[in-house]
């Protein structure tokens, strides 16, 4: 009578060798860091569009951004280069001032984005990684195979099962991983669209603002 083998995911882990434990224990890993960095991010990046509105609405009618606004480094960028250019035509002052607010919006989302390369790379390893263990299980498989001579299905499956169970966690990381890198992607580049448009609004504001001062100062 065959001993029944436990086709569970804990017990194809369990009877799979050392190298194809580490696999599934890396795949693991590498699943629940992608779920967690999804998350984070996405709440980030949802903060970041919401906060460029604010921004925007600052520029737009002086409405105050709140203090914690992701963005402040635009402001304060602007603002200090409004500073610079106090005797300028309205026309070097708007660029000098959007130049500096459009350099801080790069260096922000430059920050923003730190974290979506790892899920790149987990999307475009993931499989990989998942099919060396299946390769490497399945040549353990045969490898026992040939060596105890019986060939009957249920001795080939479990071995088999335990190298595809690799290829299964792989899919399960990198599936995620790609999905959730292209739309936080877009997701960043929307906010940073909208910072954008902020900055060139507040350049405006800040551009006629000192101009008004120049003409008032000279007369």
């Amino acid at each position: 009578m065959e001993t029944a083998h436990d086709l569970s995911p804990l017990g194809l882990f369990l009877a799979a060798d050392w190298v194809v434990r580490a696999v599934m224990l890396m795949l693991v890993v590498a699943s629940v860091a992608v779920w967690a960095l999804a998350l984070d991010r996405a709440l980030r990046f949802r903060r970041l569009a919401r906060d460029a509105q604010a921004l925007r609405r600052f520029a737009e009618d002086g409405s105050p951004p709140a203090s914690e606004n992701a963005w402040a480094e635009v402001l304060v960028a602007a603002e200090q280069a409004a500073r610079e250019v106090t005797g300028e035509s309205p026309g070097d002052r708007r660029h000098h001032i959007s130049g500096a607010a459009r350099l801080a919006v790069t260096e922000r989302t430059a920050m923003a984005r730190r974290g979506l390369p790892m899920l790149a790379s987990i999307a475009s390893t993931a499989p990989f990684i998942g099919l060396f263990g299946t390769v490497w299980g399945i040549m353990n498989a045969f490898t026992a195979i040939a060596a105890s001579g019986n060939t009957s299905l249920s001795a080939v499956a479990p071995g088999i099962a335990e190298a595809l169970f690799a290829t299964a966690l792989g899919l399960v990381a990198a599936i995620p991983a790609a999905l959730a890198f292209n739309r936080l992607s877009a997701m960043l580049g929307e906010a940073r669209g909208a910072a954008n448009g902020a900055a060139e609004r507040l350049a405006r504001r800040l551009g006629l603002a000192g101009s008004g001062r120049a003409r008032m100062a000279a007369e």
